[in-house]
């Protein structure tokens, strides 16, 4: 059974790992006033990092639930996104929804974040490049 926890393993916690993210995400997935900015990890759980700034959702009681739900949903999902570091950028307008809506957003998001990364691997394994170029 995999540990559906949320410890401190399973958080990005140092700029250093916001960072390494930022600078070189192997997946991005955008969503509707949100974006999620992936990279491997090499470990065999995930880590999330969450960036919501005022700038984008006003209300610190909003910000907190926006966080609260985001951590519960990743919470839910994350044997789907083992090895990967997450940073999920909040934009504006992600406070207006609703928490149902949210949880929908973002178990569409983590799939499409899964999808991208055995797509990645297996073009990995058969030798074939990312880009459509190739």
């Amino acid at each position: 059974m995999v540990s559906r926890d949320f410890c401190r393993e399973k958080r990005l916690l140092t700029p250093r790992h916001f960072k390494a993210v930022f600078d070189s995400p192997s997946g991005k997935v955008p969503g509707k006033n949100v974006l999620l900015l992936a990279r491997d990890n090499g470990l065999d759980h995930p880590r999330l990092g969450l960036v919501i700034g005022k700038k984008s959702v006003k209300l610190s009681v909003e910000r907190n639930r926006l966080k609260r739900q985001i951590r519960e949903s990743y919470r839910l999902n994350q044997e789907v996104l083992n090895g990967w570091d997450i940073v999920i950028v909040a934009r504006k307008g992600l406070g207006d929804l609703d928490n149902p809506e949210l949880a929908q957003q973002f178990g569409k998001l983590w799939k499409r974040l899964a999808r991208s990364k055995s797509r990645s691997e297996n073009n990995a394994e058969t030798g074939v490049a990312d880009s459509p170029h190739a």
